[in-house]
């Protein structure tokens, strides 16, 4: 059996709505169409948080390419995501728990480094 290879840096994340459970997803070209829409860096963004200089608007935005990143990964199919669902999303879940997923979650793919994927054995077991 060849060993499992490493998909790269992607951070993901799983919030629930109500009843709904939504994926996100970040990859690099995920952070880039966050770039591009929201006319902001990433790193600008994360950095902004604690010094208070992002918000709830950077936060959605995020939301929204997340959302739309992993549904292209399922190949589900469907309608587009769109803010307002982002929105409500945000809604359900609260801005704190939402804003703490997501930058979870990207900052899977900024701290990702290929030397510390190919030291995951996937045994996490720290008595092993």
């Amino acid at each position: 059996m060849a060993p499992e290879m490493s998909r790269g840096a992607r951070g993901e994340a799983v919030l629930y709505a109500g009843d709904q459970e939504v994926r996100v997803l970040f990859t690099n070209k995920a952070l880039i169409d966050f770039e591009k829409v929201s006319g902001k860096s990433v790193i600008g963004v994360a950095q902004g948080f604690m010094g208070g200089q992002a918000g709830v608007s950077e936060v959605a935005q995020l939301l929204l390419v997340g959302m739309q990143a992993a549904r292209r990964d399922a190949r589900t199919g469907g309608p587009a995501v769109k803010m307002a669902d982002a929105i409500a999303v945000m809604d359900q879940v609260g801005f704190s728990d939402t804003a703490a997923a997501v930058m979870e979650a990207v900052a899977g793919v900024l701290g990702y480094s290929q030397d510390d994927a190919a030291d995951d054995d996937g045994d996490d077991d720290p008595n092993a």
